[in-house]
């Protein structure tokens, strides 16, 4: 007789698998870095940020037992990501699990922002997780592997709040890319799925967050509370299993009913 434990492991262990984290030196990225690593996975952690992913890498590996590998990246290169993807296949292998995360933001209102500050945001959040599946799926498909990619978009993908013009219109492109990629990709075993976080305290917005508007604004959210990292651990751990074979295309709110509010 198979226990509970049993089961859940095999149907969320991501052993023989190398993941692949971008905007793995802060926030979303490196907690999930972390939580790849305990399912089993090798992973890779690529950033800008060397000196951060370095630590972090070090710290995993120490911790879970399994290959943590640090790439320099910058999503907004072509050659950059190339380049990554190339260390990560020489020192871990093709990775099978892409979680596509590095993301800015900008705050104005839409008639303040600078032409420079939008196309910021959209050279990181659109086009380099555009560069990054692209690669990736390249990559598998000339392998011959299934895989899973995972892109972090927003529940300001699914509405919108003000001061956010930018990045919101960013995040409804990246679920938009999703549905488009996981149409094209499932034919070689390439699953393309989007998280849309509510909020999350990281970097990003930690300063708002914190501050006297930040908290004024969660009270008004269903949860009355930013939600915490560990809570996104299932969605992603459920995206990257490769049991989940019929899964793609979908745009996963974990938002605590959030985005009702915003659509």
């Amino acid at each position: 007789m198979t226990n509970s434990s049993e089961f859940l492991n095999r149907m969320f262990s991501l052993e023989g698998q190398v993941a692949l984290i971008t905007g793995a030196s802060s926030g979303i990225g490196a907690h999930i870095a972390g939580v790849f690593a305990r399912a089993g996975a090798d992973v890779v952690l690529a950033a800008r940020r060397t000196d951060r992913i370095t630590d972090l890498a070090a710290q995993i590996a120490d911790e879970t037992g399994r290959t943590a590998h640090a790439v320099a990246m910058d999503v907004t290169r072509t050659a950059s990501v190339t380049k990554g993807f190339d260390e990560a296949i020489g020192a871990v292998g093709v990775p099978t699990i892409i979680a596509n995360n590095a993301g800015i933001a900008r705050v104005a209102w839409a008639l303040e922002e600078a032409e420079d500050d939008f196309d910021a945001v959209m050279n990181t959040n659109l086009k380099g997780a555009w560069r990054v599946a692209n690669t990736a799926a390249r990559h598998l498909q000339d392998a011959g592997k299934p895989g899973s990619i995972i892109n972090t978009a927003s529940i300001l993908g699914l509405g919108v709040a003000p001061m956010q013009t930018s990045y919101a219109t960013s995040k409804a492109a990246v679920i938009q890319m999703t549905r488009s990629m996981a149409l094209e990709f499932q034919r070689f075993g390439v699953r393309v799925n989007a998280i849309c976080p509510g909020y999350f305290v990281t970097e990003i917005n930690q300063d708002f967050l914190e501050g006297s508007a930040g908290e004024d604004m969660l009270k008004r959210t269903p949860a009355k509370r930013a939600g915490r990292l560990e809570e996104l651990d299932t969605a992603f751990l459920m995206f990257a299993s490769p049991r989940s074979t019929f899964t793609t295309g979908a745009a996963l709110t974990v938002d605590a009913g959030h985005h009702s509010r915003l659509i």
